[in-house]
């Protein structure tokens, strides 16, 4: 069974940074692309950035140059780096991870992040 385990969320102030981690354990292998995504109440589930296998980035608009995405392939780790935290920053982020080169998607069970202005 695949479990994400991610860690990091909480509260901060605006300007302030957190730190994300997903850890994937269990019968995963050929992990292709890493992510995170958050979703507001009654809004759709939005990518906040991904990392491929080899180190390709990309990010949402509303968080470049504030959010660095990073991980760990002998840890099946993935980071997010979010500074200068706004309160539209505000949702529960959620790991993503696409497995078993490219046929499975597994979702973490996500972690609050709030942004108080």
């Amino acid at each position: 069974q695949v479990q994400l385990v991610e860690s990091g969320g909480g509260l901060v102030q605006a300007g302030g940074s957190l730190s994300l981690s997903c850890a994937a354990s269990g019968s995963i292998f050929g992990i292709t692309r890493m992510g995170w995504y958050r979703q507001v109440p009654g809004k759709q589930r939005d990518l906040v950035a991904h990392i491929t296998a080899g180190g390709a980035t990309n990010y949402a608009d509303s968080v470049k140059g504030r959010c660095t995405i990073s991980r760990d392939n002998a840890k099946k780790t993935v980071y997010l780096q979010m500074n200068n935290l706004k309160p539209d920053d505000t949702a529960i982020y959620y790991c993503n991870v696409i497995g078993h080169w490219g046929h499975i998607d597994y979702w973490g069970q996500g972690t609050q992040v709030t942004v108080s202005s």
